[in-house]
């Protein structure tokens, strides 16, 4: 397993048009997210030249992970489409707050519940660790996430330090919340808070960052 992180512009050729694949197959075809995709490909409007991927790929070479990185300091998912998620408070606009979105960590042709795909398995994890240490440097300190509810009990248990942004909004049947995570550059998770779930791995995935 290596987890490659980087922009659209430093990925290797075609991975970038793997991830819209993948984003088709987990949040359209498996989650029913209401999305606007083109073809079988997701994309959108925060996809943008400074928008740092951290993408999983398996030894055969398969995606089987993600996330998006983006700077609150320009436009992103929680401030242009979910801002009610605040519950009023200020919108982050900030170079050292960085937003996490379009976060999952499974093969989408494999049987998989939903808790499976956000932060439940060992994989995921690791995605987020690698996240948190691309945000740091950044320059971020805390990342903000939309996430479903129970979420947080999950990175509680894996020991990262979060908290709400907001109370809970049922949007599109799913109860959602805006969580700040502290950016702690040398974090790793916690084994035993994903001891019940299925692995994808045993092995510690390679990191690659691209530059």
């Amino acid at each position: 397993m290596q987890i490659i992180a980087g922009t659209a512009d430093q990925l290797p050729a075609g991975l970038l048009f793997d991830m819209a694949r993948y984003r088709h197959a987990v949040f359209v075809e498996r989650l029913g997210w209401q999305l606007q995709p083109t073809g079988r490909l997701e994309l959108d409007q925060f996809d943008r030249r400074d928008t740092v991927y951290v993408l999983a790929v398996n030894a055969a070479g398969k995606l089987v992970g993600m996330t998006r990185l983006l700077p609150t300091a320009r436009p992103y998912l929680l401030a242009d489409v979910f801002p009610q998620l605040l519950g009023g408070a200020p919108l982050p606009r900030s170079p050292q707050v960085w937003e996490l979105s379009r976060f999952a960590a499974l093969d989408p042709e494999a049987t998989a519940s939903r808790a499976q795909l956000t932060f439940v398995s060992p994989l995921a994890l690791d995605i987020l660790s690698v996240a948190m240490s691309v945000a740091a440097d950044e320059g971020a300190t805390r990342l903000i996430s939309v996430s479903p509810v129970g979420v947080e009990r999950i990175l509680r248990h894996a020991g990262l330090v979060n908290e709400r942004a907001g109370p809970p909004i049922r949007i599109e049947g799913r109860p959602l919340v805006a969580c700040w995570i502290k950016v702690q550059r040398d974090w790793r998770p916690l084994r035993e808070a994903t001891a019940a779930a299925p692995p994808t791995d045993t092995k510690t995935p390679s990191v690659q960052r691209l530059n």
